[in-house]
């Protein structure tokens, strides 16, 4: 979703100003902004940034990402613009952002939903500069972009590597392959990221989200998949999450140059499979939608309210104990609303 990726955007720097506009914003500073508390309203009067048909990397990776393409005719669902109650959004500025990533690495990790993040931000990247070289290269689940962006009048290295990590479960598990992992019974090693953590260890900036794949039963493998010996344990699935977020947040207490590394974590995103919590009939769901949902006090019976506190819990304390800058991008509400807009793998049983 564009906003969330705007929003990073400005996390990384509160300070960020749109070129060519003076006036501040009409309400609180950014530095005091609440982006998550706000609705959606319509506007096709400003252009949007990309669309599933002029972006090659959406082809290239996943043709499902291109509604378009698949036949998708009502295009209102591009113009929807999130405005939070306390301040306006300045518009997405890739230059602003590429300037930002100078000489740095950004890394998403996780599943689907921080895949669809890593190509919207490079589509955005990739529609807003006119002419540009580009580098994509598979390591099994790390693909790299690596942006070298070049203008009519002289060459500008900006050097900027933006990442996607497949894992899933962030631990390691059964599922950790990038193309091979609907696994019917999923196991994983709680105790055990190092597997992973070592491709992302040196970024400036990590992102990561986990939520989904951790909604079917799970089975805990104390030991290695390759121990004879190894034991297996069924925990309960608030257990469970909690003891991947610990190792999570241990991996970053002990790794993570405080100096350096940023680091965010994305809320849940919803599903949007029963429509009867809109007032549609019972066996529906988002399918042939085309508004989002007006009710401001709207909530989707699928998002777990128990694992969105057990993440804030787990970053509040990472913040107080260790003093590792970590943030909550809470995504959940305001997607919540958009019942149109289709992630294409969360709103999809295939992803399971």
């Amino acid at each position: 979703m564009t906003v969330f990726l705007v929003i990073t955007t400005l996390s990384l720097s509160r300070e960020i100003r749109l070129q060519g506009i003076g006036k501040k914003p009409k309400l609180n500073s950014l530095s005091s902004c609440n982006f998550f508390s706000g609705k959606w309203v319509f506007d096709n009067r400003s252009h949007t940034i990309y669309s599933g048909s002029n972006c090659s990397f959406i082809s290239f990776l996943d043709d499902g990402m291109a509604c378009q393409n698949y036949g998708r005719k009502d295009v209102n669902y591009l113009y929807w613009k999130w405005q939070p109650h306390d301040c306006d959004l300045p518009r997405f500025n890739a230059t602003a952002m590429l300037e930002k990533l100078r000489n740095k690495r950004l890394v998403y990790v996780g599943d689907s939903l921080n895949r669809n993040q890593w190509v919207s931000m490079v589509c955005m990247l990739e529609s807003s500069i006119h002419t540009h070289v580009k580098h994509v290269h598979f390591n099994g689940s790390l693909v790299t972009l690596r942006a070298i962006i070049l203008f009519p009048t002289f060459v500008k290295e900006y050097n900027a590597t933006i990442d996607f990590y497949w894992a899933p479960l962030l631990v390691e598990s059964n599922c950790d392959d990038a193309w091979h992992h609907r696994m019917k019974d999923r196991v994983l090693r709680v105790d055990s990221i190092a597997k992973h953590a070592r491709f992302w260890e040196d970024a400036d900036v990590l992102v990561f989200n986990s939520y989904l794949w951790w909604r079917l039963d799970l089975t805990v493998l104390w030991g290695s998949f390759e121990s004879a010996d190894a034991k297996y344990e069924q925990l309960g699935m608030l257990r469970t999450y909690e003891l991947g977020l610990q190792t999570w947040s241990d991996w970053l207490d002990t790794h993570v140059n405080r100096t350096k590394t940023r680091v965010f974590f994305v809320s849940i995103s919803p599903t949007h499979s029963r429509g009867e919590e809109w007032r549609k009939a019972e066996v529906e769901n988002c399918y042939n939608e085309t508004e989002p949902i007006s009710n401001a006090e709207y909530w989707g019976s699928e998002s777990d309210s128990g694992m969105m506190r057990l993440v804030e819990a787990a970053i509040k304390k990472l913040n107080e104990r260790s003093g590792v800058k970590a943030d909550l991008l809470n995504i959940t509400q305001l997607s919540e609303y958009r019942k149109e807009h289709i992630h294409p793998f969360t709103e999809s049983i295939g992803i399971l």
